[in-house]
């Protein structure tokens, strides 16, 4: 885990501007602002949208979800980018009703499971979290949390899974989506953790959240999702859509740093001690390795991860009986952060590559 980041450089750079159609100062009063503050801050911005009705989300997708042909639903447990999917649903006509295979039919998928906030509103009508989608890989993946899997027990027509988690942290059963989709489903969690920041109390959550917050565990796995299948022009459009149904957008496709600047790297207040390990780098300053080490753990296959102060992706390594080596000759002098997750826990920090 990850599976989808290589241990090669990469060449992956979170945008720094706003995509889409954002109104004028949208976001200003989060500018600045890093970590609670600015979810706060977002969660303030994109709070009090307008509810719909459940039965209004049919319509709604014939704009929020609709292929280029016009007639055709975009569905994520389905759809095979660049091949031909096992089939494709007309939009209003092939709305469930039963099924009894795949193929049959689709319907409206709460990817944030609605039991997890006890099928309440607003969050049960959400248009940002609720997605068409084959109604018999929708009951297939019922409330699993998402995740990755090493041992698939069922596997759709798109390669979509279900079986046990191999993500460290978490061994229960979980649906893994394809790969083209992790980041639009790592950006709707975000959304979520967001919107109902502070009003979630009373949610029962999962095994993957406590009550809107992801857990522990799946932090960093969103967070790669979310750097290595980055915005489409499909959520850039969808986001544009919900925004004039709902009256509010989803932070993380107009801004993808802002996910950083909260979960990950670009936030310099790490708020959750009990949560985070220590790691020793050396040498530091780094010339042309950088030799990673973490104390007391002895964990294997997670991958650290080398941002610049851009927040910029620059280099990954993976971790092998707590300790890996970061080739830094290919990259500039300056200061870069480090971040990996080991036995549940996050471990940052800062090292300096010198010039040659």
């Amino acid at each position: 885990m990850p599976k989808l980041v290589p241990t090669l450089v990469l060449l992956l750079c979170l945008s720094s501007g706003l995509a889409g159609q954002v109104p004028a100062g949208y976001y200003d009063s989060a500018s600045g602002l890093t970590g609670k503050a600015l979810q706060q801050a977002l969660h303030d911005i994109i709070d009090g949208h307008t509810p719909l009705e459940y039965s209004d989300l049919w319509q709604c997708y014939s704009t929020t979800d609709i292929k280029a042909d016009g007639v055709t639903v975009w569905d994520i447990y389905s759809d095979k980018p660049g091949g031909t999917p096992a089939y494709t649903y007309m939009i209003f006509t092939e709305q469930c009703g039963t099924y009894q295979k795949e193929g049959d039919c689709y319907n409206r998928e709460h990817s944030f499971p609605k039991s997890w906030f006890n099928d309440a509103l607003p969050m049960y009508t959400d248009l940002f979290h609720i997605y068409p989608t084959d109604g018999w890989v929708n009951n297939k993946r019922g409330n699993l949390p998402y995740g990755e899997t090493a041992g698939a027990t069922w596997t759709s027509t798109n390669g979509s899974m279900v079986g046990p988690s191999s993500v460290q942290g978490y061994s229960g059963n979980v649906f893994e989506p394809i790969d083209e989709y992790k980041g639009d489903l790592a950006r709707t969690y975000f959304y979520i953790a967001t919107r109902y920041y502070g009003e979630d109390s009373q949610w029962p959550g999962s095994d993957m959240t406590a009550g809107a917050q992801p857990k522990t565990w799946a932090v960093p796995m969103l967070l790669a999702w979310h750097l290595a299948d980055v915005v489409s022009a499909k959520e850039i459009s969808r986001n544009n859509e919900v925004y004039k149904y709902q009256g509010n957008r989803n932070p993380f496709i107009d801004d993808p740093q802002f996910a950083e600047k909260i979960w990950g790297t670009l936030n310099p207040v790490q708020e959750i001690e009990e949560n985070r390990i220590s790691v020793t780098l050396y040498p530091n300053p780094a010339q042309y390795w950088l030799n990673v080490s973490i104390p007391g753990h002895r964990c294997s296959g997670t991958v650290a991860y080398v941002y610049d102060t851009a927040g910029c992706l620059v280099q990954t390594a993976t971790v092998d009986d707590g300790f890996a080596s970061v080739s830094t000759a290919g990259l500039p002098a300056g200061m870069y952060f480090l971040t990996l997750t080991c036995d549940g826990k996050v471990a940052t920090a800062t090292f300096v590559v010198t010039g040659r």
